[in-house]
């Protein structure tokens, strides 16, 4: 089929609005113990399960698998899955969100005790703690005032200094607050700082609500603790996992989209609060394991562009943005890399669905949530149309494209389709293209 045949549809609900993408009240549970601000929601992966005929004897993948809604909703439903993530705090997350303990009877017992603890410390210190300057040097000024931090620091040591089953949990709640209830951060969709007024919060007895809230969630589910949900960490362009080879049957998925949103800024306070980024090497090599999809991300090293030479549209839209930049007269060291993102991500996405074919079933299905983008001198990138080219050329077939919402762009005053795109695994043996 050619890409200009390819028709759009929608299941959902039309309008311009963003109600479409918003987690529904009714799926909180799980979910919401920590979900990454541009995560899709529960109700489109259960839209493709019941599409595709998921179900306990499936096998559901999720190589982009963020803060864990695809692996969580599988779960949820009885679904085996398995989960690739290359942050280090969103690895954390969808790991520990899919990771259920059976027996809860001690968990709020040892919280309570974790905050009389963390009460103490924050009570009887003479001075607030900090982090190093090299961490504070990774996050935005003024992400978060000195007394919250200082008393999530606090909270933080006393949850490492507990030796229970339930470790992951406590700090994943820590995680989440720090964001939402104890941070001057905003979302809007890019992650910046709003007013700074948070200079103190109940630090101990936000986090000891949220505990209540995951073991009630524990407790809700507990008939579902024992489907598998393995999450690993990993680059999706270099998939590792031998034990899942031919075994694939579904793919759910959000990618990230060409634009210059660096992912690595969302979760950066909580990251680097709790220690999952210390120096600018931690940061870097973290970013090296991402889709290059902003020029923040991009690397001298970079060589994912050859894997796309045959597939004229890319180089042809990647031409047309530096022309563009030419004629513009654009010269910062950003703008000159436009062109470049677009080759090297759709050339890493071809990288990713050339080395997912292992692991794939012979007519395996597969949905990528994908939006087009405006981000680079106002020339459209249609994403859906172009990553449906590349992975037609590694023996995928398009089998539709829908609409699943649209997005306006204020650069451009115009909307924006975010779409799926829906691929059928044929199972041919396609020469990798180079």
């Amino acid at each position: 089929m050619k890409t200009s045949e390819w028709s759009a549809t929608s299941p959902f609900p039309s309008g311009g609005g963003n109600t479409e993408n918003k987690i529904r009240v009714e799926d909180c549970s799980v979910h919401d113990w920590y979900r990454f601000v541009l995560s899709f929601p529960p109700h489109l992966v259960r839209q493709y399960l019941v599409e595709f005929g998921a179900d306990n004897s499936s096998l559901v993948l999720d190589p982009f698998c963020g803060t864990g809604t695809t692996n969580v909703e599988c779960k949820k439903a009885g679904i085996p899955s398995w989960g690739i993530e290359a942050s280090p705090v969103t690895y954390f997350a969808s790991r520990t969100k899919c990771t259920w303990k059976k027996d809860t009877s001690k968990l709020l017992e040892t919280a309570e005790r974790i905050a009389e603890d963390a009460a103490k410390k924050i009570a009887c210190s003479p001075a607030l703690k900090t982090l190093s300057e090299e961490q504070n040097a990774l996050l935005l000024k003024n992400s978060i005032c000195p007394r919250p931090l200082s008393d999530a620091l606090f909270l933080k040591e006393a949850i490492d200094g507990c030796e229970t089953p339930f470790h992951d949990y406590f700090l994943l709640a820590l995680a989440k607050h720090l964001v939402y209830s104890y941070s001057n951060l905003k979302f809007g969709p890019e992650v910046g700082v709003g007013r700074v007024k948070r200079e103190s919060a109940d630090i101990v007895g936000i986090w000891f609500q949220e505990m209540e809230t995951v073991r009630r969630d524990l407790e809700t589910f507990s008939a579902f603790s024992g489907t598998r949900a393995d999450i690993f960490r990993g680059d999706a362009r270099e998939i590792e996992g031998d034990a899942f080879r031919g075994k694939v049957d579904f793919v759910i998925t959000s990618p990230p989209y060409p634009n210059e949103k660096d992912y690595s800024r969302t979760t950066r306070l909580e990251s680097v609060a709790l220690g999952f980024l210390k120096t600018k090497d931690d940061l870097r090599a973290v970013k090296q394991g991402f889709i290059r999809s902003n020029t923040k991300n991009v690397y001298r090293s970079d060589t994912d562009d050859s894997y796309i030479q045959g597939i004229s549209s890319i180089k042809t839209l990647s031409d047309e943005i530096e022309r563009r930049r030419r004629e513009l007269g654009k010269t910062s060291g950003f703008e000159r890399l436009y062109s470049t993102v677009v080759k090297q991500y759709f050339g890493g996405m071809a990288r990713h669905l050339s080395n997912l074919r292992p692991y794939l079933k012979e007519g395996a299905m597969l949905a990528y949530v994908v939006g087009d983008q405006a981000s680079y001198f106002q020339i459209p990138i249609r994403t859906s149309s172009l990553l449906g080219e590349v992975a037609e050329s590694l023996g995928y077939r398009v089998e539709k494209v829908e609409t699943f919402r649209k997005r306006f762009a204020t650069a451009t005053e115009d909307w924006l389709n975010e779409d799926v795109l829906i691929l059928k695994y044929e199972g041919k043996n396609h020469e990798y293209l180079r």
